[in-house]
Parts: structure tokens; C-alpha cells; sequence
């Protein structure tokens, strides 16, 4: 018998519709993969651009959970990753280090959490408790390993912090990096006491939940901005003074001049290189800077360091926190039953406008993807 021949006898098939195809085994036929909708950096030229892609779900682990992820909340640091400017490898990542949900699923010996528990996950995944290590980079949510913007993700069980009941999703959702960034910066490091004073620069996520936190704390606060409407809001939220930095571009000496000539107990300071020489002439001595951002760049300050000498300042790096710290803040928020300012919520399909909107400045507070959505 010819090779064709006896081909057709084990694989029958019309040459109208093509080339030899063995049917499908029966006992793969009942497999049903199932796949996950996510968003991915995919490299573009030096930048990433976001792309909707759908991956294959794989089983759970024993000690891994899988989230429906419902919210994600941007930070700058998102910005910094879709546009290279760190240069860190994140192509084909999944964007985003905030997000919460509830557990849809617990892998065979998952202990501290069940399908239906309301859940948001940590930023440094394996830093649990005690002092930073330089090894909990390796699981970074959103850079090293894969984040949270897809409509479902896979954890380990202790990369979960539990959701605030009194929370909607949407709120959740900017905390795990914003809120608890500030937290650590006013309290763990900072060691913040009523009646002392904090400086806030600008009106992003992590100056506003520093204002929130401040003010319940019975601080006096003080707002920098370059918008007068901001600043109105600003004070709505109790901060004692603002400054406008467009109209008072010395706007370290309006800071001397509000705290009579005292200077400020903490700055929060988001901006880096081109605000900290400032920063350093506003605060008191004894204070406490507390150095987050790199809005102004990466590069280093201008200006001698020799400030902090001679006033005795303290000087404290600040890169979100553990998840005992997110445990306590969440127990200080529901104390003060303090509510996340979301400045705006796009629908997961426009996750591209999100990231713009966030790269305008133009927001106050947080901005947030309902992933929940359906188009």
C-alpha cells in the first residue's frame, strides 16, 4: 500500500479542507483550558507600551492563592516603568504593584485564607516583617515579577494583606504602595507625634495620605502645589497653610515664615533632586526628611548636603513597607475610618488612559482601573 494510502486509512480526511490532521485523542477532548486577561509591558522602540493579552491559567501551587483581581491603583513608579526612565527589564511583566480583590481559589495547604475573603496584595511580596533586605527586590510587584493589572493573579498566600471591611475595592486599591509608603514615613521611621508639623509636597497619592494620616494624628500640616484649586482642597482636608510653588517659587521661605521662623518636624519628600535642597531649608533642626520620590529625576542634589549636619536632621530613605506595617496602618485607618481620596476611575479597557492621565499631574490623590468592569 502507498504512504498516502495508508495514511488515509488511519487518518481519513478530504483533500478539500487541507493536509493531513490526526483527530484529537477522546481523552484530551474534556480538557478545558481556561485563560487569564492581562496587560503586559511590551517594549516599543526605549519605552513599553501597554498591551492586552490573555495567558493560559496554570494550577495552583500548595501555598498559592488566586485572586479576581476587582481594583489597581497607579503609583508614579508605573510611569516610570512604561516609560524606561529606571531602564529596568519589565518587558512582558504585568504591570502595577496595587491591587485588590477577593480570592477565588486556595491551592491544597493554604492556611490563612479562603475562596471569598476580600484581599489586597503587598508591594515587596516576601518582606513580612522586621528590617528591609536588599533580597526582597527580587519580588516586587509589577517590576521583578508579574503585578496586578490582569483580571486574575496568582499569589502566595503571604503576599496577601486582608482588606479593610469598611473599604470599598476601588479605595483598597491605592494602598498597598501610597498609603503605606506614607505610613512609614510619618510613624515607623519618622515617629510622628501630635501636635508637631508636617510639609507635604504636592498633591499626589503619597502627599495626600500623608496629609490624611498627619492631620488624624493631630499634626499640623502644610501643602505645597502649583494649583490654587488643589490647595483649596488641600485646606478642606485640614492642612493649617498651603504655598503655591508657581506664584512663591522660594517657597521653602513661606514654609520659615507659616512655622515662625521654626521650619517643619517631617517633610515628605516626593520630588528628589530638584525640591530637596529646599526641603532641607524646611526643616527644623532635629527634624526628619523623609526622602520617596523621583519626581524631579534621579539625578543627585544640586546643592551641599551640609543643611543636614549642621542641623542634626535625620534622613530616612522610604520605599514602601512590610506587611506587619500594612497590617498596622490598615488598623489606624479603620480607627479614624479614613477614606482613600480617588481623584478617578477609568474602566480596565481604557488602562492606556489611566497611565496618561497619571503622567499629566493634572490628578489629586490616587487614580484607579476598575478592573471589575465589563466592556
Amino acid at each position: 500500500m502507498a504512504v498516502g494510502s495508508a495514511l488515509r486509512t488511519i487518518y481519513p480526511f478530504s483533500s478539500t479542507f487541507g493536509p493531513l490532521v490526526p483527530p484529537t485523542p477522546p481523552h484530551l477532548k474534556t480538557i478545558n483550558m481556561s485563560t487569564i486577561d492581562v496587560y503586559e509591558f511590551a517594549p516599543s522602540a526605549d519605552t513599553f507600551r501597554l498591551e492586552r493579552k490573555h495567558r493560559t491559567s496554570q494550577p495552583l501551587g500548595p501555598h498559592e492563592v488566586r485572586v479576581d483581581v476587582t481594583a489597581v491603583s497607579l503609583n508614579y513608579r508605573d510611569h516610570i516603568a512604561l516609560n524606561n526612565l529606571a531602564k529596568r527589564p519589565v518587558g512582558g511583566k504585568i504591570p502595577c504593584s496595587d491591587g485588590a480583590g477577593v480570592v477565588a481559589e486556595v491551592g491544597s495547604d493554604v492556611k490563612l485564607w479562603k475562596a471569598g475573603d476580600r484581599v489586597m496584595g503587598s508591594f515587596f511580596a516576601t518582606w513580612r516583617d522586621g528590617p528591609f533586605l536588599m533580597k526582597y527586590h527580587q519580588h516586587d510587584l509589577g517590576g521583578t515579577v508579574d503585578g496586578m493589572l490582569a483580571k486574575s493573579v496568582t499569589l502566595a498566600e503571604t503576599a496577601l494583606v486582608a482588606t479593610p471591611g469598611y473599604l470599598t475595592d476601588i479605595e483598597a486599591s491605592t494602598l498597598p504602595c501610597a498609603g503605606l509608603t506614607a505610613y512609614q514615613a510619618l510613624f515607623v521611621r519618622g515617629g510622628l507625634a501630635s501636635g508637631q508639623s508636617v510639609l507635604c509636597l504636592g498633591t499626589g497619592g503619597v502627599s495626600v495620605f500623608a496629609l490624611q494620616l498627619a492631620h488624624a494624628a493631630g499634626a499640623q500640616v502644610y501643602v505645597t502645589s502649583s494649583s490654587d484649586e488643589k490647595l483649596t482642597r488641600a485646606k478642606g482636608m485640614g492642612a493649617v497653610a498651603t504655598i503655591n510653588y508657581r506664584t512663591h517659587p522660594e517657597w521653602q521661605k513661606a514654609v520659615f515664615e507659616a512655622t515662625s521662623q521654626r521650619g517643619v518636624d517631617h517633610v515628605v519628600e516626593v520630588g528628589g533632586p530638584g525640591t530637596f535642597e529646599k526641603s532641607m531649608q524646611s526643616v527644623t533642626a532635629g527634624g526628619h526628611i523623609a526622602l520617596i520620590g523621583v519626581l524631579t529625576g534621579f539625578g543627585p542634589p544640586a546643592a551641599s548636603l551640609f543643611p543636614l549636619v549642621a542641623k542634626n536632621v535625620r534622613l530616612n530613605g522610604i520605599y514602601v513597607g512590610s506587611q506587619a506595617m500594612f497590617q498596622e496602618m490598615n488598623r489606624f485607618l479603620e480607627e479614624y475610618q479614613i477614606h482613600p481620596v480617588v481623584d478617578r476611575v477609568f474602566p480596565y479597557h481604557e488602562a492606556p488612559r489611566a497611565f496618561e492621565h497619571l503622567a499629566s499631574g493634572n490628578h489629586f490623590g490616587k487614580v484607579v482601573i476598575d478592573v471589575a468592569t465589563s466592556e
